[in-house]
């Protein structure tokens, strides 16, 4: 699946550059690329380690572990309680996902130790400004997915079952060891959708937790309560996809609804997690300037002001590739309605070397850290504050 995370890197290095709004000097444009490749160089280099369980990927079902996120039903049926969905399986069904399935009256997970996908990252790309600027973050991910987005950009690792996709054996305990090998500072659970492998995610946020590493999720957000509180006390950070702020585009487009991701938002900023927001603008679909307003008010009353929220450029994807791209006038319209609405940091991404890379401080607007796509360039923070003093909400030190 490696191939997959380079067409995306080269991509958000390559198509941004066709805007006439960012024609980059040449010395920079190549400062980018070699950074995105250095990130996917470092993935090689941790699949090509001798006798690394990596060399292990193969097609087909290579573990599965019981969960405990289900409610047995009558006649050996379940109801798995993971996610709002809560799927009935017959014994030998699967649930939407793909990847869990009743076995004789037990919910059990089919990717559990067996990501499809391994590999370092600039932490930039998750994508998390507010954490650990300039850092590196180990990525994994497994087959499976709980929502169905006709804009995926991960369609044939995430939407197909586990044993259409190479997967790999790399228990709890290993990817913390290749994290510190990596010289990685976090992990990162993104790319794929962690909700559906939740009890990995467990297992490696307990042990990188151990070893002072931070855990952050990258996550769609439609997730049932008591698991994603359950997980809360070994999370550092979430980036949660907020899709769009409208019923009808979540159900038609992504195959879900909006109030329990919403109710995610919530639970996560009660529990005093880190919380980012991505949300990608489709032309036509979820752009309208009324509801992203209402969305950035919603934000800014719900969760606070400081939540940093990401506007991410669309490319023709998946089911939707006869749309053009997001307009930059229509990101940078976005960003001026977020602000209005009160929330203090606004970001534009794959829009390289964009103003709104960068992060500015809310009191006398100095730009505190300066972004080049993945690569910080310039970053003034002191313990968290600007050099006026003023404090900026985030993770600055692991």
């Amino acid at each position: 699946m490696l191939y997959i995370a380079v067409l995306l890197a080269l991509l958000s290095v390559m198509m941004p550059l066709n805007s006439h709004r960012n024609n980059l000097p040449r010395r920079k444009f190549l400062r980018r690329g070699v950074g995105t490749l250095c990130s996917l160089g470092m993935a090689g280099q941790l699949a090509a380690k001798d006798n690394s369980p990596l060399q292990t990927a193969r097609l087909g079902l290579i573990k599965a572990k019981r969960s405990p996120w289900f409610k047995a039903l009558e006649n050996g049926s379940i109801s798995c309680e993971l996610c709002p969905r809560r799927c009935r399986l017959a014994p030998g069904q699967r649930g939407f996902c793909r990847v869990r399935e009743n076995r004789e009256g037990e919910c059990y997970t089919l990717v559990y130790g067996n990501p499809a996908l391994i590999q370092n990252d600039p932490i930039e790309r998750k994508p998390f400004f507010h954490v650990l600027p300039g850092s590196r973050a180990l990525s994994i991910s497994t087959a499976g997915c709980n929502m169905e987005c006709k804009f995926c950009e991960v369609w044939d690792m995430a939407l197909v079952a586990p044993e259409e996709v190479y997967a790999y054996d790399v228990p709890p305990h290993a990817v913390v060891r290749y994290a510190r090998e990596a010289n990685a500072q976090s992990i990162s659970y993104a790319f794929g959708e962690p909700v559906v492998f939740y009890e990995y995610v467990h297992s490696i946020a307990t042990h990188a937790k151990n070893d002072s590493l931070l855990n952050l999720l990258h996550t769609n957000g439609y997730i049932s309560p008591s698991p994603l509180k359950a997980l809360c006390d070994r999370l550092d950070a979430v980036n949660l996809d907020l899709k769009a702020f409208d019923d009808t585009f979540y159900r038609d487009i992504c195959g879900g609804e909006l109030n329990p991701v919403l109710a995610s938002l919530q639970l996560l900023n009660k529990e005093g997690i880190h919380v980012e927001i991505t949300n990608i603008l489709i032309p036509s679909m979820n752009d309208h300037p009324d509801t992203l307003r209402k969305m950035c008010r919603w934000i800014c009353h719900e969760l606070g002001p400081n939540v940093p929220l990401h506007f991410g450029r669309f490319y023709p994807l998946y089911k939707l590739a006869n749309l053009p791209p997001t307009p930059v006038s229509t990101l940078e319209r976005s960003r001026e309605i977020a602000m209005e609405e009160g929330l203090k940091f606004v970001y534009l991404a794959r829009v390289a070397g964009h103003k709104a890379e960068s992060t500015f401080c809310p009191n006398c607007g100095t730009a505190v850290i300066e972004r080049l796509g993945f690569v910080v360039e310039n970053n003034l923070l002191k313990d968290g504050k600007c050099p006026c003093g003023e404090p900026v909400p985030g993770r600055w030190k692991a």
